[in-house]
């Protein structure tokens, strides 16, 4: 070990390492509230401007696991060096972008860049801290990612209001230099393993393929109709002709990077699809709230971001408390509690409607950072608890690796229910449009006369032909994201039951 390193004090220690992954955790939700905006910049759909989200997921996803032999190839501090390299690479592309395809080329790298630094991160603190310090170290740890990244809407509405999107991403470029003096000084250094050691390229590329396909079938499906789409189908066929691939690959390869037969321990089992699914509720409100403020509320970046802000207070609030309620109450009831949280937050969403208040708006946010804080602590100790020492890392690395998958894929369907419900909703309807419904044949009555002051009869009819039809999208936009909340919300309560199957006992 270096000599400059030994003298190097914990706290710096700490803030070189989690400087660049709390940054990499902000990236992944501030440009939610910006996705409007940039949409409107390029001239893109929403359903185009979604892969501003999901190729940094799938580009984060594929790096997770590939993250250890890149470590044990190039060294730990000058793997870490690159990485930050390319991800402050990636912001300076998306900041300077000119369409939306060199945007999502931008986020795609800086994925790559972001993905290694959450369990690299992890490994630096616990190496560095001493045994009776490595609860301080996690702590710190969990800070760092977990309140930037729900903090993420809020600063990114800041930066959209105030000045412009371009700064969610251009404000990565001085801390990334920062991040890598910091990094060259104060990390100490792994050499580059010397062994000869077999490499799963055909898992790799297998992984990267079946990543890469089922993205472009989730992003692109409803745009071109799913399945009534050739090209689809044929790309739906080989990433699933992949996947199964992969999966009997990597459980046949004695050498396989991604360990699946992890999965025969049940707490890990169980605990990783939990947590799967608590990702899946977190980010998904992370997501579609702010496009729902923004689009049918009308609220500014800032104040979208804002609602979001309570989130943290309430994190803050638990991070601090959890540790003492674990010792005290068996971890699978706190989870459960944790899942009737979450459920409830989420409801609370599905009462939304085109009035409705700041301040109710807000409170969701509240218990849903009660609810994060109660099962992703308590779910983490109880999946990887029972696994053997030496595959804590594999473990570790793929129960992330199936959380991030999770949210990409929910990102990419949640767009699809809220057109698909709005479509369908529309229809019902339209119905009540009907001139022998006397209802709208007063209204419609009313606004043409409305319309008339200083204009012709026919352009007032017009004009409240218009008036009607945006209140008609309106209102099914609105059915569309309560349904695909109640979903969500239904999703949380259905699980409450499931961490009561896992065991508390450790090997």
């Amino acid at each position: 070990m270096n000599e400059n390193i030994n003298k190097v004090p914990l706290w710096l220690i700490a803030i070189s390492i989690l400087m660049p992954t709390s940054f990499s955790a902000l990236a992944t939700t501030a440009t939610n509230v910006a996705i409007p905006h940039i949409s409107g910049y390029f001239a893109a759909t929403a359903d185009e401007a979604k892969w501003i989200v999901t190729s940094y997921m799938v580009a984060n996803a594929c790096m997770i696991m590939l993250s250890g032999w890149f470590e044990h190839l190039l060294g730990r501090k000058q793997f870490i060096k690159i990485c930050i390299i390319i991800f402050t690479l990636g912001a300076l592309i998306c900041t300077t972008a000119a369409s939306l395809n060199i945007m999502v080329l931008g986020r795609l790298i800086q994925g790559i860049g972001g993905g290694p630094m959450t369990p690299i991160s992890q490994t630096v603190l616990l190496s560095a801290f001493p045994s009776e310090k490595k609860g301080v170290a996690m702590s710190l740890f969990g800070l760092a990612v977990m309140v930037c990244a729900i903090l993420g809407p809020s600063f990114g509405g800041f930066l959209v209001d105030n000045l412009n999107w371009h700064y969610i991403y251009s404000v990565n470029i001085p801390v990334g230099i920062i991040s890598y003096i910091l990094i060259s000084k104060n990390i100490e250094n792994t050499q580059p393993s010397k062994e000869k050691k077999h490499i799963d390229y055909v898992g790799m590329i297998a992984l990267i393929l079946w990543l890469l396909s089922m993205q472009i079938v989730l992003d692109k499906g409803q745009q071109y109709n799913w399945f009534d789409c050739a090209w689809i189908c044929v790309l739906s066929g080989f990433s699933l002709f992949v996947f199964v691939f992969l999966i009997i690959w990597e459980l046949g390869n004695k050498n396989s990077f991604i360990k699946l037969n992890l999965f025969k321990d049940i707490n890990f089992l169980i605990g990783t699809i939990i947590s799967t699914a608590v990702s899946i509720v977190v980010f998904t409100t992370m997501f579609l709230a702010p496009q729902f403020l923004q689009n049918i509320l009308g609220y500014s970046a800032l104040l979208s971001g804002y609602t979001m802000a309570p989130r943290v207070i309430s994190c803050l609030i638990m991070l601090a408390v959890i540790p003492k309620l674990m010792k005290l109450y068996d971890s699978r009831l706190l989870i459960a509690i944790g899942f009737f949280f979450l459920g409830w937050a989420t409801f609370v969403y599905t009462k939304v409607n085109l009035s409705v208040s700041f301040l109710y708006v807000s409170i969701p946010n509240i218990l849903l950072g009660i609810g994060v804080i109660l099962t992703f602590i308590p779910i983490s100790a109880l999946a990887l608890g029972t696994l053997p020492k030496d595959q804590l890392a594999n473990g570790a690395g793929l129960h992330n690796f199936c959380k991030t998958v999770g949210v990409a894929f929910i990102v990419s369907m949640s767009s699809t229910l809220v057109a698909r419900h709005s479509q369908m909703h529309q229809v019902y309807l339209v119905s009540n449009l009907s001139g022998y419904n006397l209802i709208f044949q007063n209204k419609m009555t009313a606004l043409t006369h409305t319309f008339m002051q200083g204009a012709s009869h026919s352009f007032a009819v017009n004009k409240a032909n218009a008036y009607v039809y945006k209140q008609l999208i309106e209102q099914s936009t609105l059915f569309a994201y309560v349904d695909t909340f109640a979903i969500v919300a239904m999703l949380a309560f259905i699980l409450i039951p499931a961490a009561f199957f896992m065991s508390v006992k450790k090997r």
